[in-house]
Protein backbone atom coordinates (compact mmCIF):
# COMPACT_ATOMS: atom_id res chain seq x y z
CA UNK A 1 0.00 0.00 0.00
CA UNK A 2 1.02 3.42 -0.59
CA UNK A 3 -0.07 6.40 2.05
CA UNK A 4 -0.96 9.76 -0.20
CA UNK A 5 -1.79 11.94 2.29
CA UNK A 6 -4.22 10.46 4.95
CA UNK A 7 -5.10 7.39 2.85
CA UNK A 8 -3.94 4.40 2.55
CA UNK A 9 -4.23 3.04 -1.40
CA UNK A 10 -3.38 -0.39 -4.07
CA UNK A 11 0.34 0.81 -5.07
CA UNK A 12 -1.46 0.63 -8.87
CA UNK A 13 -3.76 3.03 -10.72
CA UNK A 14 -5.32 3.57 -13.86
CA UNK A 15 -4.06 6.14 -15.72
CA UNK A 16 -6.23 7.45 -18.65
CA UNK A 17 -4.41 9.42 -21.10
CA UNK A 18 -5.77 9.53 -24.88
CA UNK A 19 -8.60 7.75 -23.40
CA UNK A 20 -12.66 9.43 -24.40
CA UNK A 21 -10.73 10.80 -27.64
CA UNK A 22 -12.10 7.95 -29.47
CA UNK A 23 -16.28 7.46 -29.97
CA UNK A 24 -15.83 4.09 -30.75
CA UNK A 25 -13.91 3.21 -28.09
CA UNK A 26 -15.80 4.80 -25.13
CA UNK A 27 -17.96 1.78 -24.29
CA UNK A 28 -14.53 -0.46 -24.13
CA UNK A 29 -12.87 2.08 -22.18
CA UNK A 30 -15.77 2.20 -19.78
CA UNK A 31 -16.01 -1.12 -19.33
CA UNK A 32 -12.36 -1.12 -18.43
CA UNK A 33 -12.41 1.73 -15.64
CA UNK A 34 -15.10 -0.13 -14.41
CA UNK A 35 -13.08 -3.80 -13.96
CA UNK A 36 -10.45 -1.72 -12.44
CA UNK A 37 -12.57 -0.25 -9.89
CA UNK A 38 -14.59 -3.31 -9.61
CA UNK A 39 -11.38 -5.44 -8.90
CA UNK A 40 -10.02 -3.22 -6.32
CA UNK A 41 -7.75 -0.47 -7.96
CA UNK A 42 -8.45 2.56 -6.20
CA UNK A 43 -6.37 5.93 -8.11
CA UNK A 44 -7.86 6.65 -11.14
CA UNK A 45 -5.65 9.87 -12.73
CA UNK A 46 -7.00 12.56 -15.18
CA UNK A 47 -6.13 15.85 -17.31
CA UNK A 48 -8.05 18.87 -18.02
CA UNK A 49 -5.16 18.36 -20.80
CA UNK A 50 -6.27 14.55 -21.59
CA UNK A 51 -8.60 15.45 -24.76
CA UNK A 52 -9.78 19.00 -23.64
CA UNK A 53 -11.58 17.38 -21.01
CA UNK A 54 -12.75 13.69 -22.76
CA UNK A 55 -10.81 11.83 -20.24
CA UNK A 56 -12.50 13.72 -17.20
CA UNK A 57 -16.05 13.01 -19.23
CA UNK A 58 -15.32 9.70 -20.26
CA UNK A 59 -14.16 8.97 -15.80
CA UNK A 60 -17.42 10.83 -15.27
CA UNK A 61 -19.72 8.25 -16.81
CA UNK A 62 -18.26 5.09 -15.44
CA UNK A 63 -17.86 6.07 -11.79
CA UNK A 64 -21.41 7.38 -11.97
CA UNK A 65 -22.94 4.50 -9.89
CA UNK A 66 -19.51 3.78 -7.45
CA UNK A 67 -19.37 5.10 -4.15
CA UNK A 68 -17.50 8.07 -4.00
CA UNK A 69 -15.22 6.76 -0.85
CA UNK A 70 -14.45 4.10 -2.69
CA UNK A 71 -12.22 5.86 -5.64
CA UNK A 72 -9.32 7.90 -5.22
CA UNK A 73 -9.69 10.86 -8.17
CA UNK A 74 -6.75 12.77 -9.72
CA UNK A 75 -6.73 15.20 -11.95
CA UNK A 76 -4.27 18.15 -13.08
CA UNK A 77 -4.45 21.87 -14.35
CA UNK A 78 -2.19 23.29 -16.70
CA UNK A 79 0.47 25.74 -15.50
CA UNK A 80 -1.12 28.64 -17.98
CA UNK A 81 -4.22 28.38 -15.64
CA UNK A 82 -2.40 28.32 -12.31
CA UNK A 83 -3.19 31.63 -11.63
CA UNK A 84 -7.22 33.27 -10.37
CA UNK A 85 -9.58 33.34 -11.82
CA UNK A 86 -8.71 30.41 -14.40
CA UNK A 87 -7.32 28.02 -11.68
CA UNK A 88 -11.17 28.42 -9.74
CA UNK A 89 -12.47 27.65 -13.46
CA UNK A 90 -10.32 24.64 -14.46
CA UNK A 91 -11.01 23.38 -11.43
CA UNK A 92 -15.10 23.71 -11.51
CA UNK A 93 -14.81 22.64 -15.34
CA UNK A 94 -13.13 19.46 -13.68
CA UNK A 95 -15.51 18.44 -10.82
CA UNK A 96 -18.59 18.93 -13.38
CA UNK A 97 -17.01 16.87 -15.96
CA UNK A 98 -16.01 14.29 -14.05
CA UNK A 99 -19.81 14.48 -12.21
CA UNK A 100 -17.97 14.87 -8.57
CA UNK A 101 -17.78 17.84 -5.87
CA UNK A 102 -14.21 17.25 -5.03
CA UNK A 103 -10.85 15.70 -6.11
CA UNK A 104 -9.15 14.00 -4.14
CA UNK A 105 -5.80 14.89 -5.36
CA UNK A 106 -5.26 18.22 -7.77
CA UNK A 107 -2.05 18.60 -9.22
CA UNK A 108 -0.36 21.28 -11.00
CA UNK A 109 0.49 19.85 -14.34
CA UNK A 110 3.99 21.27 -14.82
CA UNK A 111 6.03 24.30 -14.04
CA UNK A 112 4.20 27.06 -14.59
CA UNK A 113 5.28 30.91 -14.86
CA UNK A 114 3.11 32.48 -12.33
CA UNK A 115 4.53 32.22 -8.82
CA UNK A 116 3.88 29.48 -6.30
CA UNK A 117 3.01 31.00 -3.78
CA UNK A 118 -0.37 32.38 -5.23
CA UNK A 119 -0.87 28.96 -7.20
CA UNK A 120 -0.35 27.54 -3.53
CA UNK A 121 -2.43 29.95 -1.85
CA UNK A 122 -5.21 29.29 -4.49
CA UNK A 123 -4.76 25.36 -3.87
CA UNK A 124 -4.87 26.02 0.38
CA UNK A 125 -8.55 27.83 -0.11
CA UNK A 126 -10.12 25.09 -2.15
CA UNK A 127 -8.56 22.35 0.43
CA UNK A 128 -10.03 23.83 3.10
CA UNK A 129 -13.51 24.67 1.01
CA UNK A 130 -13.44 20.74 0.62
CA UNK A 131 -13.32 21.05 -2.96
CA UNK A 132 -10.28 19.34 -3.06
CA UNK A 133 -8.79 16.79 -0.30
CA UNK A 134 -5.07 17.71 -1.09
CA UNK A 135 -2.76 19.04 -3.84
CA UNK A 136 0.10 18.13 -5.44
CA UNK A 137 2.61 18.82 -8.46
CA UNK A 138 3.71 16.51 -11.72
CA UNK A 139 6.76 16.92 -13.65
CA UNK A 140 8.98 18.81 -10.89
CA UNK A 141 12.58 18.38 -10.81
CA UNK A 142 14.51 18.73 -7.99
CA UNK A 143 15.11 22.54 -8.14
CA UNK A 144 11.25 22.86 -8.60
CA UNK A 145 10.66 20.78 -5.66
CA UNK A 146 12.82 22.44 -3.07
CA UNK A 147 11.84 25.40 -3.94
CA UNK A 148 8.05 24.45 -3.79
CA UNK A 149 8.64 23.28 0.10
CA UNK A 150 10.67 26.98 0.42
CA UNK A 151 6.88 28.32 -0.32
CA UNK A 152 4.94 29.06 2.20
CA UNK A 153 2.08 26.46 2.18
CA UNK A 154 4.34 24.33 0.21
CA UNK A 155 5.13 21.65 2.54
CA UNK A 156 1.49 21.00 2.44
CA UNK A 157 2.12 19.13 -1.46
CA UNK A 158 0.79 15.81 -1.43
CA UNK A 159 3.05 13.72 -4.31
CA UNK A 160 5.04 14.70 -7.46
CA UNK A 161 4.16 12.76 -10.21
CA UNK A 162 6.46 12.09 -12.92
CA UNK A 163 7.64 9.91 -15.64
CA UNK A 164 9.45 6.90 -13.67
CA UNK A 165 10.50 3.06 -15.10
CA UNK A 166 12.93 0.43 -15.30
CA UNK A 167 14.34 2.55 -18.47
CA UNK A 168 14.50 6.06 -17.00
CA UNK A 169 15.85 5.89 -13.90
CA UNK A 170 17.16 9.59 -13.77
CA UNK A 171 15.04 10.62 -10.53
CA UNK A 172 16.45 8.37 -8.73
CA UNK A 173 20.07 10.54 -8.59
CA UNK A 174 18.45 13.19 -6.67
CA UNK A 175 15.57 13.32 -7.12
CA UNK A 176 13.85 10.69 -5.68
CA UNK A 177 16.19 10.57 -2.40
CA UNK A 178 15.01 14.13 -1.88
CA UNK A 179 11.36 13.67 -2.01
CA UNK A 180 12.16 10.76 0.39
CA UNK A 181 13.78 12.57 3.15
CA UNK A 182 10.94 15.56 2.94
CA UNK A 183 8.42 12.41 2.89
CA UNK A 184 6.96 13.23 -0.60
CA UNK A 185 5.45 10.04 -2.29
CA UNK A 186 5.86 9.55 -6.21
CA UNK A 187 3.13 9.06 -8.70
CA UNK A 188 4.94 7.12 -11.35
CA UNK A 189 3.51 7.52 -15.11
CA UNK A 190 4.75 5.42 -18.06
CA UNK A 191 5.65 3.02 -15.53
CA UNK A 192 5.96 -0.21 -18.61
CA UNK A 193 7.50 3.04 -21.27
CA UNK A 194 4.17 3.93 -22.47
CA UNK A 195 4.75 6.53 -25.61
CA UNK A 196 8.09 6.25 -24.73
CA UNK A 197 10.28 4.71 -27.00
CA UNK A 198 12.33 2.68 -25.43
CA UNK A 199 9.68 0.27 -25.24
CA UNK A 200 10.39 -2.38 -27.56
CA UNK A 201 14.01 -2.28 -26.31
CA UNK A 202 12.89 -3.17 -23.19
CA UNK A 203 10.15 -5.61 -23.72
CA UNK A 204 12.68 -7.56 -26.13
CA UNK A 205 15.42 -7.49 -23.06
CA UNK A 206 16.23 -11.41 -22.63
CA UNK A 207 16.77 -10.51 -18.69
CA UNK A 208 13.44 -9.42 -18.29
CA UNK A 209 11.84 -12.04 -20.07
CA UNK A 210 13.89 -15.11 -18.23
CA UNK A 211 12.34 -13.02 -14.91
CA UNK A 212 9.05 -12.69 -16.17
CA UNK A 213 8.97 -16.31 -17.22
CA UNK A 214 10.36 -17.42 -13.72
CA UNK A 215 7.01 -15.68 -12.18
CA UNK A 216 4.34 -16.74 -14.37
CA UNK A 217 3.82 -13.18 -15.59
CA UNK A 218 4.45 -10.78 -18.30
CA UNK A 219 7.83 -8.56 -18.93
CA UNK A 220 5.16 -5.38 -18.38
CA UNK A 221 4.10 -6.90 -15.24
CA UNK A 222 7.91 -6.98 -14.12
CA UNK A 223 8.58 -3.31 -15.09
CA UNK A 224 5.47 -2.81 -13.12
CA UNK A 225 6.96 -4.65 -9.82
CA UNK A 226 9.84 -3.28 -10.14
CA UNK A 227 8.77 0.21 -10.38
CA UNK A 228 6.54 -0.30 -7.43
CA UNK A 229 9.07 -2.09 -4.91
CA UNK A 230 9.31 0.59 -2.62
CA UNK A 231 6.09 1.91 -0.79
CA UNK A 232 6.48 5.50 -1.24
CA UNK A 233 5.67 4.65 -5.51
CA UNK A 234 2.40 4.57 -6.71
CA UNK A 235 2.00 3.47 -10.57
CA UNK A 236 -0.45 4.83 -13.01
CA UNK A 237 -0.42 2.13 -16.41
CA UNK A 238 -2.84 3.17 -18.56
CA UNK A 239 -5.05 0.52 -20.32
CA UNK A 240 -8.47 0.18 -21.82
CA UNK A 241 -8.45 -3.64 -22.14
CA UNK A 242 -9.43 -5.73 -19.15
CA UNK A 243 -7.10 -8.52 -18.82
CA UNK A 244 -4.37 -6.06 -19.28
CA UNK A 245 -6.14 -4.22 -15.89
CA UNK A 246 -6.07 -7.78 -14.65
CA UNK A 247 -2.30 -7.89 -15.56
CA UNK A 248 -1.76 -4.59 -13.82
CA UNK A 249 -3.34 -6.01 -10.54
CA UNK A 250 -1.53 -8.86 -10.24
CA UNK A 251 2.03 -7.44 -11.07
CA UNK A 252 1.59 -5.94 -7.18
CA UNK A 253 1.82 -9.59 -6.08
CA UNK A 254 4.97 -10.34 -7.66
CA UNK A 255 7.76 -9.40 -5.45
CA UNK A 256 11.29 -9.18 -7.07
CA UNK A 257 14.23 -11.09 -5.11
CA UNK A 258 17.78 -9.87 -4.64
CA UNK A 259 19.55 -11.52 -7.12
CA UNK A 260 16.93 -10.25 -9.50
CA UNK A 261 17.10 -6.70 -8.99
CA UNK A 262 21.05 -6.82 -9.65
CA UNK A 263 20.33 -8.56 -12.69
CA UNK A 264 18.33 -5.67 -13.98
CA UNK A 265 20.63 -2.82 -11.95
CA UNK A 266 22.95 -4.62 -14.54
CA UNK A 267 20.99 -3.84 -17.43
CA UNK A 268 18.87 -0.56 -16.87
CA UNK A 269 21.45 0.54 -14.38
CA UNK A 270 20.81 3.66 -12.13
CA UNK A 271 22.20 7.11 -13.12
CA UNK A 272 25.55 8.14 -12.15
CA UNK A 273 25.11 11.82 -12.40
CA UNK A 274 21.89 14.36 -12.61
CA UNK A 275 19.99 14.03 -15.09
CA UNK A 276 17.21 15.85 -16.89
CA UNK A 277 14.24 15.16 -16.00
CA UNK A 278 12.28 12.92 -18.58
CA UNK A 279 8.95 14.51 -19.96
CA UNK A 280 6.26 12.94 -22.19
Amino acid sequence: MVQLGKKELFPIGMGTWHMGDYPEKRKQEIEALRYGMESGIEVIDTAEMYGEGNSENLIGEAIQDVKREDIYLISKFYPFHAQEPDLERSLENSLKRLGTDYLDLYLLHWKSSTPLEETIESLEKYVKDGRIRAWGVSNFDTKDVEEMRQTAGGENSTANQVLYNIASRGIEYGLLPMQREKGLPTIAYSPTAQGDTRGDKITSNKVLQKIAKQHDATVFQVMLAWTIRHDDVLAIPQSSDKKHIQENIDAASIKLSEEELQLIEKEFPAPKRKMPLDII
